[in-house]
């Protein structure tokens, strides 16, 4: 029995057909908003990335290696959670929804932060 849905998982990976499709979309989605919220706090000028790897990329390759390292890491984390799942796939849904929660505080706290210290646009002005 193992065997076969050892078979199916690796069959269906190589396929396009994902297990977990449904986590590692929300997983994406708030990376996807973590990544867009730490640009729009880093274009602000008002603050740095803390991330030691990430601020390395920024500074080197721009916002293009910046983008490219985050993406990266989620691309890294999903397939991981994706080989994980054709064994395991509680665990992966673990994974995938750690992911998910931990990624969702950074989220909000990056946009309590901007708009702590956004202050109002000009458009805002009378």
């Amino acid at each position: 029995m193992v065997q076969k849905h050892k078979a199916r998982g690796v069959l269906g990976f190589l396929t396009g057909k994902l297990p977990l499709e449904n986590e590692t979309t929300l997983f994406i989605l708030v990376s996807a908003l973590d990544v867009f919220m730490t640009w729009i706090l880093l274009q602000s000028g008002n603050f740095v990335e803390s991330n030691p790897v990430a601020r390395y990329f920024l500074h080197h390759w721009g916002k293009h290696g910046f983008v490219g390292f985050k993406f990266g890491m989620v691309a890294l984390i999903c397939l991981i959670a994706q080989i994980v799942a054709i064994y395991k796939p509680g665990r992966a849904k673990f994974i995938l929804n750690l992911g998910t929660i931990v990624v969702t505080f950074v989220v909000c706290y990056s946009l309590m932060l901007y708009l702590r210290n956004a202050g109002p646009g000009p458009e805002l002005l009378p």
